[in-house]
C-alpha cells in the first residue's frame, strides 16, 4: 500500500504519528509538502510532480492541510481525488469545513444544535446585530481566525458596540455568538474516523480564558461521551462529509452545541490524554476502503491469462 501524507512539516506530532502507523503495517508511506507539488492536467491525463519529478500515483491520501492554504491544498486533494486516489477527507468537505459561516449553515440544514449565531455586512447596526443576538455577552469570532486566535468575549452593550463597530470600520467579517455561560471554558472533541467515533477529550481553558484549545494554553483529559454527545458528533461529520475530523462541542442545558469541525484534527492532545492509537484507526480506516493498486494490477492481469488460456 503506498500513502502519501500531504503535510507541509514532517516533525509535526500527527505527521510522525501517521508515518508511524503506516510503517508498522509495512506499508509505503511519504510525507508531501504539497506546496512543492504541482500538476499536469492534458487531455484525459493527470499528473503530479513533486520537487520536479513526477510522482507515482499512490493507494491512499491523508491530507493535513493548513487553514492558510486551503485553496492550494484543496487543489492538490482534487487533483489526487480525479486520479482515483481515495482520500480520508475530500477537498470540498476541507474547504467546506474551512468556511466557518458555511459549515454552520449545513450544519444547521441538517438539525445539528450550535449556538445561536448572526451575520451581517459591515453596513449592519452593531445595536440591531446585538439585539438579534439575545444580548450580552456575547463571543464574536472573525472568519479567518484558528486555533482559537481571534476570538473575543464582550460582556456589556457597551463593550459589544465598541468592539463591532471596529470590526466593521476595519470590513472584517466576524460571526456573533451566543456565550455559552454554564460551559465554564470546557469543551469536547470527538475524533471521527470513518463514520465511527475512535475517541474523545474535554478540553479546559486556561484559567481566566474562556477558550478552550490547547494552543491557547488549554489541558485535556480523556472523556466518555453520553449518547447525545455521540450521535451529535456523528451527525456533525456525516453533515459535513468528512472521513476523518474532530467535531468540537460546548456543552450546555439544552445539550451538546457544535463550534466547528476540524478536518485537520491534531492527534497529540487526543492521543496523549486518551492512550489511544488514534493514527492507527486512520489506517484502518484506508484498509477498509482501499484495495491497493497493485493488487488490482495482478487480478487483471491474472484474468487477461485467464481469458487467453480460454
Amino acid at each position: 500500500m503506498r500513502v502519501y501524507i500531504l503535510s507541509r512539516n514532517k516533525e509535526l506530532y500527527s505527521t510522525k504519528r501517521l508515518v508511524e502507523a503506516g510503517e508498522q503495517r509495512g506499508w509505503d508511506i511519504q510525507v508531501i509538502d504539497y506546496l512543492r507539488c504541482s500538476i499536469e492536467i492534458m487531455k484525459g491525463e493527470l499528473k503530479v510532480n513533486y520537487k520536479g519529478k513526477e510522482l507515482p500515483v499512490p493507494d491512499a491520501i491523508i491530507p493535513r492541510i493548513g487553514a492558510s492554504r486551503t485553496f492550494y491544498g484543496t487543489a492538490m486533494v482534487r487533483h489526487f481525488e480525479m486520479m482515483d486516489v481515495f482520500s480520508t477527507s475530500g477537498n470540498l468537505a476541507i474547504k467546506r469545513s474551512r468556511d466557518k459561516l458555511r459549515s454552520l449553515q449545513v450544519l444547521s440544514k441538517f438539525g445539528v444544535d450550535m449556538p445561536k449565531t448572526i451575520f451581517a455586512s459591515n453596513k449592519s447596526s452593531a445595536k440591531d446585530v446585538i439585539a438579534l443576538s439575545g444580548g450580552t455577552p456575547l463571543v464574536l469570532k472573525i472568519l479567518e481566525g484558528t486555533q482559537g486566535v481571534g476570538v473575543v468575549l464582550v460582556d456589556t452593550q457597551k463593550a459589544a458596540k465598541s468592539v463591532l463597530d471596529a470590526f466593521y470600520g476595519m470590513d472584517v467579517n466576524l460571526l456573533v455568538q451566543e456565550f455559552i455561560e454554564e460551559a465554564g471554558g470546557a469543551d469536547i472533541r470527538a475524533l471521527v474516523v470513518g463514520g465511527e467515533v475512535v475517541g474523545a477529550m474535554k478540553r479546559q481553558g486556561a484559567e481566566g480564558d474562556f477558550r478552550s484549545n490547547l494552543h491557547q494554553g488549554g489541558s485535556a483529559t480523556a472523556h466518555k461521551l453520553t449518547r447525545k454527545e455521540k450521535s451529535t458528533a456523528l451527525a456533525a461529520a456525516k453533515a459535513m462529509g468528512l472521513g476523518v475530523c474532530g467535531v468540537d462541542m460546548i456543552p450546555s442545558k439544552r445539550g451538546p452545541l457544535v463550534m466547528e469541525v476540524n478536518s485537520s484534527p491534531g492527534l497529540e492532545g487526543i492521543e496523549k490524554s486518551t492512550g489511544l492509537d488514534i493514527a492507527g484507526k486512520i489506517m484502518e480506516y484506508i484498509e477498509k476502503n482501499v484495495t491497493p493498486k497493485s493488487d488490482t494490477t495482478k487480478k487483471k492481469k491474472r484474468i487477461k491469462r485467464d481469458s487467453i488460456g480460454a
